[in-house]
């Protein structure tokens, strides 16, 4: 059995993820309330894999799970993109006539926007975690509370739903990474394997510095998918700039990497994965 950790409960997007990525393995989850728990899990247990959401379509990256990727010396070893479709759903013998409050991670409210404006008479409160929201209804028993999280809570938590499919954008997806302790992380991916990395560095306040590297990723034909730069704390006007590339030739790759190694500081592989598949909910 293979344990994971993740931010959540069960029935969360996390959990859904987990799932997705480890398709067909039976899954001991280890859920966390914050992601620093999470990658604490595989600091005391080398055998657990941490599962965390870094970006999405609409809501952009989560800039501190950067931070805590590179702290953590933890390895990336794979990436899932999960289709997010969201319901609202209460207890059973409550109907739309009944709901004042509607509960839900911060995100998932925004990315419904619209479906709240149409229901501005709802009190909408910011929880920590949108199946954690329809757990708490559901244990409470909270009438006129309703929650919006993934579809599959309903059963879950002995929920009603009352509209499936209310996000604003359908076209609403989240990119999570798989990531292991770096004795182990071979063993899920083999780096022969992959055709994407992660890499972390920073670079001198000189002009072009940027350019630079970036010439040297196109001429050995690599792939930059994107690119987050994040200011280090107490160095003023400097950045750390975490960079995703995508590559068909392995050695290519590796000789990129030897190429702009001297002409930056404090580069770090964050993982070489394979490029990760899209799935609906």
């Amino acid at each position: 059995m293979r344990k994971v950790a993740i931010q959540g409960v069960v029935g969360s997007f996390h959990d859904i993820a987990a799932h997705k990525f480890f398709e067909g393995e039976e899954l001991e989850l280890i859920c966390c309330d914050t992601f620093e728990q999470v990658f604490n899990e595989v600091k005391q247990d080398a055998n657990v894999v941490a599962l965390i959401a870094i970006e999405n379509t609409i809501a952009g990256s989560l800039l501190h799970n950067y931070e805590l990727l590179r702290e953590s010396g933890t390895q990336i070893v794979g990436e899932h993109k999960l289709r997010i479709s969201h319901s609202i759903m209460c207890l059973p013998d409550d109907n739309w006539d009944d709901i004042s409050e509607v509960n839900s991670h911060p995100v998932a409210l925004m990315q419904c926007r619209e479906f709240l404006k149409r229901h501005a008479g709802l009190k909408v409160v910011e929880t920590d975690d949108t199946a954690g929201s329809a757990k708490n209804i559901s244990e409470n028993q909270l009438h006129g509370h309703a929650a919006i999280c993934s579809k599959y809570c309903a059963d879950l938590y002995g929920m009603k739903i009352l509209e499936e499919g209310i996000e604003t954008n359908k076209h609403n997806f989240t990119r999570f990474l798989v990531t292991a302790d770096s004795w182990n992380a071979e063993q899920i991916c083999h780096p022969s394997k992959s055709n994407k990395a992660s890499i972390v560095f920073s670079l001198p306040h000189n002009e072009g510095s940027l350019s630079q590297v970036l010439s040297i990723f196109s001429f050995y034909r690599i792939n930059l998918t994107k690119i987050q730069s994040l200011p280090i704390i107490g160095r003023e006007w400097e950045y750390m700039f975490y960079v995703d590339v995508t590559y068909n030739d392995y050695t290519r790759y590796r000789q990129s990497i030897d190429a702009i190694r001297p002409l930056t500081k404090q580069l770090k592989i964050l993982g070489e994965y394979q490029d990760g598949k899209s799935t609906i909910e």
